[in-house]
């Protein structure tokens, strides 16, 4: 019983932030709430290894990202023939996508999609996601001086990005 009600508060208070990481990870809106479901199902059937000398927050988004890339490598080459037979790729957001604080930026979500994966998921979760180094390194099983050089290569590559798109934007995300 104590099981179902913490992850129902977990639920409650990290499962919109969790489908929100998702969402900026695989950009298709009903994939991102499929594997947001199955992040809380793991979590659920996984709480015994929940030992509580971390966040319960940093423990979902590791799941988060595990589930996460597990699907991005599952899926990807069907992506890339999909991609050849249509020959053409929808770059814009969905309108759930366009909400909330700086994650609504259409222009930051159409940067961090041509960034490689690991800068979109550092600056994903230091800096819109608010997780301290520590927590990422957990997040993504790096160590910590990895997180601190990848955010440090990413965010350059951020503002190129922003720059080659013709973007304007504020240095207030670094």
């Amino acid at each position: 019983m104590q099981r179902n009600r913490e992850i129902e508060e977990w639920y409650e208070d990290y499962g919109f932030p969790v489908f929100k990481y998702i969402l900026l990870m695989i950009r298709d809106y009903q994939q991102a709430e499929d594997l947001t479901q199955e992040t809380f199902v793991k979590a659920y059937s996984n709480y015994h290894s929940f030992k509580g000398d971390s966040n319960p927050k940093t423990w979902l988004f590791r799941i988060a990202h595990n589930v996460t890339i597990d699907h991005i490598r599952k899926h990807k080459p069907i992506t890339v023939i999909k991609d050849l037979f249509t020959n053409k790729k929808d770059k814009q957001p969905l309108p759930e996508e366009l909400l909330e604080m700086r994650e609504s930026s259409k222009e930051l979500y159409l940067a961090l999609a041509q960034l490689k994966s690991s800068y979109r998921e550092v600056i994903i979760l230091r800096k819109l996601k608010g997780f301290s180094i520590e927590e990422t390194a957990n997040i993504l099983n790096w160590s910590e001086s990895k997180v601190k050089s990848t955010l440090f290569r990413a965010l350059p590559a951020l503002e190129k990005q922003f720059e080659k798109e013709g973007f304007w934007h504020e240095r207030t995300i670094y």
